[in-house]
């Protein structure tokens, strides 16, 4: 099965010339010309990389890179026009997993995709860590929950921070560590963002979620994980 591209930029003649190399190379190719609509399409098609321009209007690639952290861990490279160190420093803090400069050839492009691809399938194959938290058992690998093998249905950025608090079991995890593991930098109201979301999932995987067992509060730094 080939792989699927959601291509998302402003530049109908970009999207149009650069989709049609694309499948000549054997990709799948969805497009998106800003910000909502890609998240939209990302929730619905499932791609297995984003190509993503930071300069839109309306929402940014910026912005759509941190709203897409919040959904899926999928690969994401942003193009743009900013050469700048603090630029790509910013887009690899939001979870970028590359960063090509305008202008560029489709050759390159698609050889960074292909890296990128290959890299994240390394990373899957390598990732097979397994954590136990009495009955429930997460694996961090096929980013499943279960409770007497039973599945818990958990959000992507709920995963991304039990996954994180069980990798430092026993150990004090700050809510700011806690809330750019989730959001990256992009989300400065982390702290805030971070109880709701263990309120979440306490609901999920404690047995009384009143007197938690398992996710416990560290008063005034952040939670740990028994």
């Amino acid at each position: 099965m080939a792989d699927k591209i959601l291509l998302v930029d402003d530049d109908p003649t970009l999207r149009r010339l650069f989709g049609e190399y694309l499948r000549t190379t054997a990709y799948e190719v969805v497009d998106a010309s800003g910000g909502q609509e890609a998240l939209r399409l990302a929730f619905s098609e499932h791609p297995d990389i984003v190509i993503l321009d930071v300069m839109m209007p309306g929402m940014d690639g910026f912005e759509t890179c941190a709203r897409l952290r919040e959904l899926s861990d999928v690969p994401v490279i942003l193009l743009t026009a900013k050469s700048t160190e603090t630029d790509k420093l910013r887009g690899f803090r939001l979870g970028a997993d590359d960063y090509v400069t305008k202008p560029f050839s489709f050759a390159e492009l698609t050889a960074r995709i292909e890296a990128v691809l290959a890299r994240s399938r390394t990373a899957r194959r390598a990732g097979c860590r397994v954590y136990t938290l009495g009955d429930v058992v997460i694996d961090a690998s096929r980013r499943t929950v279960e409770r007497d093998g039973e599945p818990i249905s958990l959000t992507p950025t709920e995963f991304r921070l039990l996954v994180c608090l069980a990798e430092k079991e026993g150990q004090a995890v700050s809510e700011t560590t806690l809330a750019q593991e989730a959001w990256g930098e992009y989300k400065q109201e982390g702290a805030g963002a971070v109880r709701r979301y263990v309120w979440l999932l306490r609901q999920k995987i404690e047995p009384d979620p009143s007197h938690p067992k398992h996710i416990l509060t560290v008063r005034g730094f952040g939670y740990r994980i028994v």
